[in-house]
């Protein structure tokens, strides 16, 4: 028999849903919020409004497009944390309500480890033991992967995250939310060796980018006191310089890791991995350093249902359910299943 798992996203601005069967992909939705734009960020009481108007729809145009009826789900897996609380609260409540209605079991899934596990939703993916970087708004992690639930972070920022970093730099340099794609659009027409800033000096394998933004801040107040407009004026070469310290130190770190540990699998993963910068610079180092690199295509790794669903399978073929009494949670360890 078949194995339909609907996985629901709801743990920041975007209401997804898509339908696995038994592993395959057949449709994937997802509903942006444009709304956050007018406010330079993501303001965590509209984000969960939307998802409230959002997530019946979305849901129901997923069903659809698998060609399947509501009743053909066997399974619903949904993100439980971490994310905003609002957000999650409302995918939690509706996928609790619908596995009641249907009476069929609940996977509550780790949004970061989803991330990792959005490698397995097409071919090629890589073989375990592998090294995953995890970088989006809110987490900069290398995590040794070495089972589908079996997975140990090696290293971990001590303060802000890459993805923070490059949305703060944008709206220092006037650009508008979310400012890391816009980044990546102005790096491609400058000179990434143009300007240098400040790099920080942790433990080999953590991150840090909050002195990083603090180089960025001083040194274009320093540039704009002495040449009013510099920031405008540079703004391709500006851009391409700060994306290449941001990548430069990911990459160096995942490296080091692979080093340390031996693994030659690697992997990229979450939202800033759509970077063409990131992915293109992680390629040419991966490749010098003979190490075979796995990256998702663009749609999965930002967020998505796709890789919940994905969750979801590999938490159904191990019967690891949860329960009405799972509470969404802002921060929480990753899910370990033997």
């Amino acid at each position: 028999m078949p194995l339909y798992i609907l996985g629901i996203e709801t743990s920041c601005d975007e209401t997804a849903a898509a339908i696995m069967c038994d592993g395959e992909l057949l449709s994937s939705e997802t509903a942006t919020q444009a709304i956050h734009e007018q406010y330079g960020g993501v303001v965590p009481e509209l984000a969960s409004r939307a998802h409230q108007s959002a997530i019946v729809p979305v849901v129901e145009m997923a069903v659809r497009k698998a060609g399947i009826g509501m009743e053909q789900i066997d399974g619903i897996a949904y993100t439980r944390g971490p994310g905003l609380l609002g957000a999650l609260m409302v995918g939690a409540s509706f996928a609790k309500g619908l596995s009641l209605s249907l009476k069929v079991p609940l996977y509550p899934v780790h949004h970061m480890q989803a991330h990792i596990h959005a490698h397995f939703i097409e071919a090629p993916h890589p073989e375990f033991p592998f090294l995953c970087l995890t970088v989006s708004g809110g987490h900069t992690q290398i995590v040794r992967v070495d089972g589908p639930f079996e997975m140990e972070i090696l290293g971990q920022t001590i303060d802000d995250a890459a993805g923070e970093a490059y949305d703060k730099a944008a709206k220092m340099m006037g650009l508008p939310y979310p400012g890391g794609p816009l980044i990546d659009q102005w790096a491609a027409k400058g000179n990434p060796g143009a300007f240098t800033f400040s790099e920080p000096n942790v433990a080999p394998l953590d991150f840090s980018f909050s002195g990083l933004k603090t180089s960025i801040r001083y040194f274009l107040r320093d540039e704009e006191k002495k040449a009013p407009g510099f920031t405008q004026s540079n703004l391709p070469d500006l851009c391409a310089s700060i994306q290449y310290s941001i990548n430069n130190i990911l990459t160096r770190k995942l490296m080091a890791a692979a080093r340390l540990t031996g693994i030659s699998h690697l992997a990229l993963a979450g939202g800033v991995a759509a970077n063409s910068g990131l992915r293109a610079l992680m390629k040419e180092s991966a490749e010098r350093e003979g190490y075979q690199l796995f990256i998702p295509k663009m749609a999965y790794c930002t967020d998505n249902a796709a890789m919940i669903a994905m969750s979801g399978h590999f938490a159904a073929s191990k019967d690891a359910k949860g329960d009405l009494h799972d509470l969404p949670a802002a921060r929480m360890p990753f899910i370990q299943i033997a």
